[in-house]
């Protein structure tokens, strides 16, 4: 994909739509995060996922045949798209986990606020975006939207699992970048299944390393309906849904302006808390607000097209 093009920012459908895809997918990885802490008590990291990708590729595979028939699995770039997915979609969540595993949900979705970062670091390098004054001003009201939530955490919660959940979404931001602009051609459910397929792979091989090496694999307690639930929303929503809806962003938008919208989920995660009990939390709420004029001042400007 050619995104080298660069004209006044118009708001248009293909903005007002990415923009649109990057919440809906931001709104359904938020809801994995709290699913995942309640499956990590009882599963070991790896172990779920391998199990989160093969459940999500369950359904998107099925769902891409249906959709467009067996036509693009032949003409797939499977040796590309296996490696972006075994290094973006098999390791990078792996670390995610164990950072979850170390910290929790709300401080996991708060560390990675160096996603728009890193995206605007990848797009520079490539020469497809070019840094203008309102897209500066867009990525330093993400950070420090990100930021002002981050100072609710306690100091002791920061360490080596911020250091795993930093790396993930470094390669997670790359992989997500080029399995839109490596495999041409492919739509946005065919992109997200091969590229998954690749994590599957990588999980799989982890696993009977960790195996052989005498490591526990096994869920700790009988799986029940509560497991079954929480193990459907990680892995269907919050996978399958989320990165589909990730991708398309990314199609639309860049991944510098559609990790911005990660930013946000700190909110997000903080409104479904809410559901469940937790309190209100006024500068999560503040923080959200000032990702969203980032987001609104990046597209202000000049920005790059498909």
């Amino acid at each position: 994909m050619s995104m080298t093009t660069l004209q006044p920012s118009m708001p248009g459908r293909p903005v007002l739509s990415g923009n649109a895809l990057a919440i809906g997918s931001m709104i359904t990885w938020s809801a994995g995060l709290p699913a995942a802490q309640i499956l990590l008590e009882s599963w070991p990291p790896l172990t779920l996922s391998l199990a989160r990708m093969l459940l999500g590729l369950t359904v998107l595979v099925p769902v891409w045949l249906l959709r467009e028939g067996r036509a693009p699995l032949m003409r797939t770039r499977w040796g590309r798209a296996l490696w972006i997915g075994a290094l973006g979609f098999g390791i990078g969540p792996y670390l995610l986990l164990e950072a979850q595993k170390l910290t929790d949900p709300v401080t996991v979705a708060l560390i990675v606020s160096c996603a728009p970062l890193i995206g605007t670091a990848l797009e520079l390098a490539a020469g497809t975006r070019r840094l203008t004054g309102a897209f500066a001003l867009g990525v330093a009201a993400s950070v420090l939207g990100g930021l002002i939530a981050t100072s609710a955490l306690a100091p002791a919660q920061l360490g080596f699992g911020a250091l795993l959940a930093v790396l993930s979404t470094g390669i997670y931001c790359w992989a997500s970048l080029a399995s839109v602009r490596d495999l041409p051609g492919l739509s946005d459910v065919g992109r997200t299944a091969a590229t998954l397929a690749g994590g599957l792979l990588a999980s799989t091989l982890l696993l009977a390393l960790f195996h052989a090496a005498g490591a526990k694999v096994l869920p700790r307690i009988a799986i029940d309906l509560r497991q079954v639930v929480m193990l459907l929303i990680y892995s269907v929503v919050a996978l399958a849904v989320s990165q589909a809806l990730f991708v398309a962003a990314i199609a639309r938008l860049g991944v510098a302006v559609s990790t911005f919208h990660i930013n946000v989920t700190p909110f997000y995660v903080m409104l479904i808390m809410l559901a469940l009990g937790e309190p209100w939390d006024w500068t999560r709420a503040l923080g959200a607000a000032i990702v969203a004029s980032g987001v609104i001042l990046s597209q202000m400007g000049v920005k790059r097209l498909a």
